[in-house]
């Protein structure tokens, strides 16, 4: 069969679209960008906030009009709506033909089967004993890939349904890791992205202890040239880890800490672990002992009970810390979620305009930082050609693929996709870096 996977979501969901591509290659199926004329378009969902369920429901009705229209076989949809949203989904979307939950990734090729046979095809394994180790056909630029080091969350958090949709936290084998780590590095990858929900507790439940420095001082032994962590936790951030991050060169000194607010009040309300002399404490340290450290977090504004007092501390410690990167998100009341019957829910329009303050006042410490860097030299990952700009783009290690900005420079010479350079930056450009190519200094 023809078959075309859509991913949605995050990066981790992406790494499961990805196994799912290579289980189903290996059965002998044809696999196809493109949904119009496949047999069976495997949609892999995200359906952790409104906004992600919204995209997820938005594709699912587009793929049902290229099936009325013949140019579609089946739907499966895979993935964290399915698995919070079984029964709506089969009673409101009759054009999905079948369902994968997330601990049936691996059951696709089965799935796939069963649609061909017109059957209707409804895998929803143990979400807490699924299988992490599953070969991948990778979908990212081949100079860049995710290793999804651990599975599912244990943290609760109370604005979070993760736990109910991705099981008990469960890191993977450190053999299995390496020995993915070894493949990638072999074929040419050059930025490897740890991820997980949680990376700082990789190894608490197989170990017994956290393994992440471990990891980390191993995974820099191989060919990378980048390496970039994705998510860490404040509370469990230590020494150890602090000092292998500074040590190692090929770790990037950027660091995703999700902190979401910095209000003591907010921050037990939402089980948080941690205080906000805690996390100033933190992140005084993080940058005292890495150099040039760049900092990404997430917030979360009119989450129940906040109130103007709480969000004008959350402003104040912004200001203060100056976190050079934020994704500031409104907060969404999800039902299976502690937060969904708490008291004193805030106003959907203050929190609106809640976060539109928190973007500007994140965007002029993205300013600042940026213009601090004007003048100088960054080492640059070119990604392409703008031809619309007219020039060539890429990212540094201060800027994470698809939710940090780009570099845009000029060259005297054709680079390639994939390879480093030195841009010297002299300007801003809509909130990107702009400079031009050191013909000296390419790597």
């Amino acid at each position: 069969m023809i078959v075309s996977f859509i991913s949605l979501g995050c990066a981790k969901n992406l790494v499961n679209t990805e196994q799912m591509m290579a289980l189903t290659k290996a059965a002998g199926h044809t696999l196809q960008a493109d949904p119009e004329g496949a047999d069976v378009a495997v949609v892999n969902t995200c359906g952790f906030i409104d906004s992600a369920k919204s995209e997820a429901i938005e594709q699912i009705l587009s793929l049902a009009e290229w099936k009325r229209a013949g140019k579609l076989g089946k739907i499966l949809v895979a993935g964290c709506l399915s698995q919070r949203y079984r029964e709506e989904i089969s009673a409101e979307l009759p054009e999905v033909d079948g369902l994968l939950g997330t601990g049936s990734y691996t059951d696709v090729v089965q799935a796939i089967e069963e649609l061909s046979q017109n059957k209707r095809p409804e895998h929803f394994g143990d979400i807490d004993h699924t299988v992490e180790d599953a070969p991948r056909i990778l979908t990212t630029p081949p100079y860049t890939a995710y290793l999804k080091i651990a599975e599912g969350c244990d943290n609760h958090c109370a604005y979070c349904v993760i736990p109910s949709l991705r099981g008990r936290y469960r890191s993977r084998d450190m053999d299995s890791l390496l020995a993915e780590a070894e493949g990638l590095s072999a074929s040419g990858v050059k930025e490897l992205i740890v991820v997980a929900q949680d990376i700082t507790r990789y190894g608490t439940d197989l170990y017994g202890k956290r393994m992440l420095p471990e990891l980390l001082t191993k995974l820099c032994k191989f060919d990378f040239h980048w390496i970039r962590l994705h998510y860490l936790y404040p509370d469990e951030v230590d020494d150890a880890l602090i000092d292998v991050i500074a040590k190692e060169k090929k770790i990037l000194n950027y660091l995703d800490i999700p902190i979401q607010h910095a209000s003591d009040k907010l921050l037990k309300a939402m089980n948080r672990r941690g205080t906000q002399d805690e996390l100033r404490a933190l992140f005084g340290k993080l940058r005292e002992r890495i150099p040039n450290l760049v900092l990404r977090t997430s917030l979360i504004c009119g989450f129940p009970g906040e109130t103007e007092e709480d969000f004008e501390e959350l402003c104040s410690f912004l200001k203060e810390v100056q976190i050079e990167r934020a994704g500031v998100f409104p907060f969404s009341c999800e039902e299976g979620s502690a937060a969904y019957s708490m008291p004193d829910q805030v106003d959907a329009d203050v929190a609106a305009r809640r976060v539109e303050l928190l973007v500007d006042l994140q965007s002029r410490v993205m300013d600042s930082f940026h213009e601090s860097r004007l003048g100088g030299y960054a080492e640059v990952l070119c990604e392409g050609f703008d031809p619309e700009a007219g020039c060539y783009w890429g990212r540094t290690y201060a800027d994470s693929p698809d939710i940090d900005g780009r570099v845009l420079f000029t060259a005297g010479e054709r680079v390639p996709a994939g390879r480093f350079v030195w841009v010297h930056l002299t300007g801003m450009e809509d909130g990107d870096l702009t400079g031009e190519m050191d013909e000296e200094g390419c790597l």
